[in-house]
């Protein structure tokens, strides 16, 4: 990840309403969610909604799929954890390791591991 992709991450999440869709499609997990159970979840007009969408996917923060007349929308858990990984790889003076006690570990295991230099 660089610099130009990590910010446009924080752009479309410095909406509280997208950080919401995000964190509900994060917790949903790989099923995802059609936009009317987001929609109705989270108490967001389905027209007010579908602008917000938009951006997480133009930030690549979400997937969609066609499904039939629906959409589904799954969170694009891979760019975050890139995103964690930019912030996060000089850590210590690019010794992830000696910060084990007071950066706690991801709760997903998919998480790529951060390379450490040899």
């Amino acid at each position: 990840m660089d610099k130009l992709s990590a910010l446009a991450v924080f752009e479309s999440l410095s909406s509280g309403v997208r950080l919401d869709i995000y964190r509900l499609l994060v917790k949903v997990g790989p099923e995802g969610l059609v936009a009317g159970e987001i929609s109705s979840t989270l108490a967001v007009p389905p027209t007010n909604l579908s602008f917000h969408l938009k951006a997480l996917t133009n930030a690549q923060l979400l997937s969609v799929v066609q499904e039939g007349r629906f959409q589904r929308y799954r969170a694009n858990l891979t760019l975050m954890h890139d995103l964690i990984a930019y912030l996060t790889e000089e850590c210590c003076a690019g010794h992830p390791e000696q910060c084990a006690d007071i950066c706690p570990p991801l709760s997903c295991q998919t998480a790529p591991a951060i390379p450490t230099p040899a």
